[in-house]
């Protein structure tokens, strides 16, 4: 027997459960009773958003073209690295113009996204983001507060400790610039992420593969191999690199199936992205900003040890404050 909160009409619900199986995570079920689900429709969805993502990445880099080759930048080093078109100062142009531009593309992506899934597909948002009627703000809120926390204390504990280490750059006029932009796009830019990865996709291999472990270890991976083109994977290998993205993803799944619903994990990876932007920068960083604070070293080693501690406070106060103690959620 499937209870269901409210999510769907009953009649609907009834059409769709003579499935041969069911689900146990009312995340995993929403997926399943809601809009139309054979894998066409998945890979038109992932094309339209890939669609939005390229069209815009098409459009910004005219102007970055321009401005890097007019600042001396030749065909030669941008083919060699074309990273080299995402660091502001190469290209000659303002760090919080380039950070709205490469933020873009989410807003893009997300929207030929939105088209695909409302239109096609026929599902909205809230579908792919809880297995309860409502998105639970609440919760995205409280994960944001307690990871933001998190990195401001280690931001201001490093500088204590290291502070020959750690720069302090801030500017005022370019730091209130960078606040509007950060502020304005970044939550976007996460929830995009979130919605392909920890829901849509984490639905739709649900339903490939009839349970919630298969599900969150690809989009963990696919998490991964999509960041494995930042400037800190070149700087420092994919062997150290790439087990923080797939862990970070894992982590990020794992709240969304215990709490049958992602918006933890979109608290989480909002107020990450937000505050490593407003806080700190280094040379290999991949969004280059007028953070408050500099540093010229990069121990990515050591950097992991401390998200591992981080992500296990972060998850130790959302599992007692939430009674995330249905493990059996992960399964099924």
């Amino acid at each position: 027997m499937i209870i269901l909160y409210s999510m769907e009409p009953l009649d609907h619900i009834e059409e769709k459960t003579e499935n041969p199986f069911y689900f146990n995570n009312l995340f995993l079920i929403k997926g399943f009773v809601t809009g139309k689900n054979q894998f066409w429709h998945y890979l038109l969805g992932l094309s339209a958003a890939f669609l939005g993502y390229l069209s815009f990445q098409m459009v910004m880099m005219i102007p970055l073209l321009t401005a890097a080759m007019r600042n001396g930048v030749t065909m030669s080093e941008i083919t060699q690295n074309p990273n080299i078109l995402f660091n502001p100062e190469k290209v000659g142009i303002d760090k919080s113009l380039l950070l709205a531009l490469m933020m873009g593309m989410f807003v893009f992506t997300m929207l030929f996204f939105w088209i695909a899934l409302k239109y096609i597909q026929k599902k909205s948002f809230t579908s792919i983001i809880t297995g309860f009627e409502k998105i639970r703000w609440k919760r995205y809120f409280f994960s944001f507060a307690i990871w933001g926390s998190l990195i401001t204390i280690l931001t201001i504990a490093s500088y204590l400790t290291s502070p020959q280490d750690m720069e302090l750059r801030f500017n005022a006029s370019n730091f209130a610039i960078l606040l509007i932009v950060v502020v304005t796009l970044i939550p976007i830019q996460t929830a995009t992420e979130e919605l392909l990865f920890r829901g849509y996709l984490m639905q739709g291999f649900g339903l490939a593969f009839k349970n919630g472990i298969a599900p969150l270890i690809i989009t963990s991976v696919l998490f991964g191999m999509m960041h494995s083109f930042n400037p800190e994977v070149k700087a420092h290998g994919l062997l150290l690199m790439m087990p923080y993205y797939i862990l970070f993803g894992a982590f990020l799944g794992i709240l969304t199936l215990l709490d049958e619903g992602a918006e933890l994990a979109m608290g989480i990876h909002c107020a990450n992205n937000l505050f490593s932007s407003l806080l700190i920068c280094s040379k290999n960083s991949v969004l280059q900003t007028d953070s408050i604070f500099y540093t010229s070293v990069e121990n990515p080693g050591g950097e992991f040890l401390v998200w591992v501690i981080m992500a296990s406070i972060c998850f130790i106060i959302l599992f007692k404050k939430y009674k995330l103690s249905n493990w059996k959620l992960l399964i099924r």
